[in-house]
């Protein structure tokens, strides 16, 4: 294969990464941000150019269907059955009713066990745009690792009122903020006698998108 350009190993490198943590590749614009590159055409620039140099392959220019083709340097090799865990994906989480009431089971999911965290986990359907600068959107599958404690700026799935939401988690003096990932929303402001640790579901640990 073709030598690269420093800029052009960067991009790879930053594809890599994005699929390594967070389990997807980046946007076009997720791209541009890291690189400091304004225009997605001079993104594009960029990925044709690896494409044609033989590092990377891309389904209909979809961003998100960015795959380098060495990936097995950087990330998980695929996974043997034996190492898949079938995790219950929920559409919604009401007050009152078991965490995995029958009615609740939208879908399910087999992933390689090595890419969540030890522990109970169950998904969970993002409904609305409240995350959205944290990368987390409408229709996203979220993994959780079910616990009633959380550290200070962890994303975590809350219990409020009648339904679960994803936020996340500052507890203060006298309230608990569960702050949106939004800069046109404004946090939950839960006060600290009325919160009880059964409101905490869990933290989120994984992200799932279908493309």
């Amino acid at each position: 294969m073709q030598g690269l350009t420093s800029r052009q190993d960067q991009v790879l490198q930053y594809i890599r990464q994005s699929i390594h943590d967070r389990g997807y590749p980046p946007t076009l614009r997720e791209i541009g941000a890291h690189m400091g590159i304004k225009s997605t055409n001079g993104v594009n620039d960029h990925l044709r150019a690896l494409e044609r140099k033989g590092y990377l392959t891309r389904e209909d220019m979809k961003s998100r269907a960015l795959r380098p083709k060495d990936l097995h340097l950087d990330t998980v090799t695929p996974a043997n059955d034996d190492d898949l865990v079938e995790v219950a994906i929920l559409g919604r989480v009401a007050a009152g009713m078991p965490l995995y009431a029958e009615e609740h089971l939208i879908d399910t999911v087999r992933i390689d066990q090595s890419l969540l965290r030890s522990g109970e986990i169950f998904g969970l359907k993002v409904s609305g745009d409240s995350m959205i600068e944290a990368g987390i959107h409408n229709g996203d599958y979220v993994f959780v690792r079910k616990q009633s404690t959380a550290d200070r700026g962890d994303i975590v799935v809350a219990l409020i009122g009648d339904e679960a939401t994803v936020k996340r988690y500052f507890p203060e003096k006298d309230y608990i903020r569960f702050q949106p990932e939004n800069s046109a929303m404004a946090p939950i402001l839960v006060r600290a006698s009325d919160f009880r640790p059964t409101m905490l579901l869990g933290i989120v640990v994984g992200l799932y998108r279908r493309l």
